[in-house]
């Protein structure tokens, strides 16, 4: 069964992937509950965590939101002992933000369930459905990055 989106039928896997989408939105959400902070502020742990240390503008940047609402986001952050702030070492100008070791093992604790599930899923497929599934989920995020 598919579903619609102003131009007629989508194809399975189209809403399969949808499905992910708002599956993924939905945990994002919970788990942010679970540890007391909104989503963004989630989203903003996320992306230190898998870039390293960036400046307050670059995050605001990727988390479509504006620089003073990301100094805000960051000082609750920090207060919460979640980010810390220095001077980066080649511009000492330049704030970088980086998340701390404890806001790392909190998030790994939240995580590790759901990541273990789905690892588990990945590792049970055989290797040539494995190849295909990989193969087709890096075509649908160049698109969606592309987009």
């Amino acid at each position: 069964m598919g579903g619609t989106s102003g131009g007629g039928e989508l194809d399975q896997l189209t809403v399969a992937v949808r499905r992910l989408g708002d599956a993924s939105r939905e945990l994002n959400a919970r788990k942010a509950r679970e540890l007391g902070m909104n989503t963004t502020d989630m989203t903003a742990l996320y992306l230190l965590e898998q870039h390293g240390p960036m400046g307050v503008v670059d995050l605001a940047r990727r988390l479509g939101i504006r620089a003073a609402s990301g100094s805000a986001m960051l000082d609750r952050l920090e207060r919460a002992g979640h980010v810390h702030r220095a001077h980066d070492a080649r511009d000492r100008r330049r704030i970088t933000v980086a998340i701390t070791d404890d806001a790392r093992c909190t998030s790994a604790e939240a995580w590790h369930p759901v990541i273990s599930a789905i690892d588990e899923v990945s590792g049970s497929l055989p290797p040539d459905e494995r190849a295909a599934v990989l193969d087709y989920l890096r075509r649908v995020a160049a698109a969606m990055e592309d987009r």
